[in-house]
Order: structure tokens, then sequence, then C-alpha cells
């Protein structure tokens, strides 16, 4: 299993890159306090949103709930299957399930599946979408050059 040190990071004008390994090393993780989480707010300088790559073994659990003060999150499930609690409410979440959870809701989750669970997290103050794609993107009047 791989481990999940970066093993590459990029900095630019206008962006940042880093390379975490494969999901299916983020249990190995060592740099961030919660197993199987690996956080991206610091490793990439994001200044809108915090994100989180995940991975919940078989079994494994939140063993607690949790809300927040200000910020909704939303769960992207990209493998394994599991379920998700929010205020009593419980549901299967498994590839392709996507959750968004206001900042009040009490929430939690499991894997009840046989393999790992993977997700991402994205969090980010409720309520502070001004603009998207089709309102904030531009489209600059110049070709697009690959090198060969």
């Amino acid at each position: 299993m791989k481990s999940c040190e970066v093993s590459r990071q990029m900095n630019g004008t206008n962006f940042s890159v880093v390379e975490a390994g494969s999901f299916g090393g983020l249990l190995n993780a060592t740099k961030d306090p919660i197993p199987g989480k690996y956080f991206l707010k610091d490793r990439l300088g994001l200044t809108g949103m915090e994100v989180s790559l995940n991975q919940l073994p078989a079994g494994g659990d939140i063993p607690f709930y949790h809300k927040h003060r200000e910020n909704e999150e939303l769960y992207l499930f990209i493998g394994g299957q599991g379920q998700f609690q929010v205020d009593g409410h419980i549901f299967d979440v498994k590839e392709g399930t996507a959750v968004r959870v206001a900042p009040e809701g009490e929430r939690t989750l499991r894997n009840n599946g046989t393999g790992d669970l993977y997700f991402i997290v994205i969090q980010v103050q409720s309520g502070s979408l001004r603009q998207w794609v089709m309102t904030d993107g531009v489209i600059p009047d110049k070709p697009v050059n690959w090198p060969e």
C-alpha cells in the first residue's frame, strides 16, 4: 500500500499542486492528526474552502456526531459503501453519492461494507457562493497550445 506522503508539490503565481498519492494510502498518512484524512487547505493555500481526501476502512466509523458554526459540507463518495446519518436520518452511500449538510446538521458516518470507503469532503462558508462557472467563467480569446 502506497504511503500518503507528498511526493510532489509545485506552486506558481496562479496555481498550487500537491500529489497526495493513492487513496489507498491515506490510512498511512503521518502528517495529519486524523488517520485516513488528508487536508488540502494549507498544502494548496486554499482561501475559500477546506478540502480533505478520506479513507475509512471496513468496519470503521466516525465515533461522534459533529456540526459546524458557519460551514456547510459536501461529501463526494468515490468508492466503497457505507451509511451516513444526519439529524437521525440514516441513508446508504456508495460511489457516486453526494451529500450536502448544512452547518447545523449533526452528522456522522460509518463503513458497513467489506472494503474501504473513499470520499472527498469540501467545506465552505454557508451562503457565501455569489458566482459560479456560468456567471464567473471567462474564456480568453487565445488558442489552446500543448507541447508535442
